[in-house]
């Protein structure tokens, strides 16, 4: 799944317009490389996101094309915020 998607999907940023604008300024990586929007994500991958001046690296578990807001929650497991 694109990067941007399953930020949208599993809302760790509401908006997809704006999941692309973070990803094409640099400020998401996978797995410690800069990632465009369009890159593909997978069960496994760290993302490391930076937003509002805060990083939150967290853990991909699951890929799906949609989610209700009580499931999206369980796409990720945040491994630490700062």
């Amino acid at each position: 799944m694109r990067l941007d998607k399953y930020l949208k999907v599993s809302r760790i940023i509401k908006r997809r317009t704006v999941a692309n604008e973070v990803c094409s300024l640099g400020r998401v990586r996978i797995n410690d490389k800069d990632a465009k929007p369009s890159a593909e994500v997978k069960e496994g991958d760290v993302l490391d996101i930076l937003m509002g001046g805060k990083h939150l690296y967290a853990r991909v578990l699951s890929v799906r094309e949609t989610a209700t807001k009580a499931d999206a929650s369980d796409m990720y497991e945040v491994i630490r915020e700062g």
